[in-house]
């Protein structure tokens, strides 16, 4: 997802998106340590959107925050 889209969504969704990345990023890491990963680039690719999604809570923190 781009940080457009992620932007566009309710803050329950994006703490769902982010659970959801999360425990597919725990997946993969126990996937590559113990037997050969398909896509490697998959790792970075969830890497990538748990730092987007949590970015943008940490911007919605501190808009909240100053208001």
């Amino acid at each position: 997802m781009k940080a457009s889209e992620l932007r566009e969504l309710s803050d329950d969704q994006l703490q769902a998106n982010l659970k959801n990345a999360m425990d597919t990023l725990f997946r993969l890491r126990v996937q590559s340590q113990t037997e050969r990963l398909d896509a490697p680039s998959e790792l970075a690719k969830n890497r990538k959107l748990v730092a987007r999604i949590k970015t943008i809570q940490a911007e919605r923190a501190a808009a909240a925050a100053s208001t």
